[in-house]
């Protein structure tokens, strides 16, 4: 069984709320990191752990959530091992999985509609990474960090 982990601050937590409904009903375990409310807190104290739960292999995939989805992505790609892409629509998120094996997303609650997230997070789901030139490309990323 697939597990997918989450991550969000205050300001993506109603959508983390309905991905983790959505997924939870098409069968995937979803591990979540919190936060737990809308109230402000720190992303870095809940994205970190998200993304470090997918290095170690302990999830699958991960989904990271703010406002904009932008500073989740950052502190998601600190992580060796995580290849977090920002998604803003279904396109977008395809290629983040073929072309550079997105391992994790990060969605931007306050940039999207929740309908439109959860096509955001099928999308990338169904995509397969194709290999290729991309390949090459990914082992060169790795030898940067």
């Amino acid at each position: 069984m697939t597990t997918i982990a989450l991550g969000t601050d205050h300001a993506g937590f109603h959508l983390k709320e309905v991905i983790k409904a959505h997924l939870s009903a098409k069968g995937y375990v979803v591990a979540d990191f919190g936060t737990d409310s809308d109230e402000p807190v720190d992303y870095p104290d809940f994205i970190r752990p998200a993304a470090e739960s997918v290095a170690r292999g302990e999830s699958d995939l991960g989904i990271v959530f703010g406002g904009s989805g932008n500073g989740e992505a950052m502190v998601a790609n600190k992580v060796r091992g995580i290849r977090c892409g920002v998604c803003w629509n279904v396109a977008s998120a395809r290629l983040s999985k073929k072309h550079n094996n997105a391992n994790v997303i990060s969605l931007g609650a306050r940039m999207m509609t929740a309908e439109e997230g959860i096509g955001i997070v099928d999308a990338w789901m169904e995509a397969e990474f194709e290999g290729g030139r991309h390949q090459r490309r990914l082992e060169k990323m790795e030898k940067i960090s």
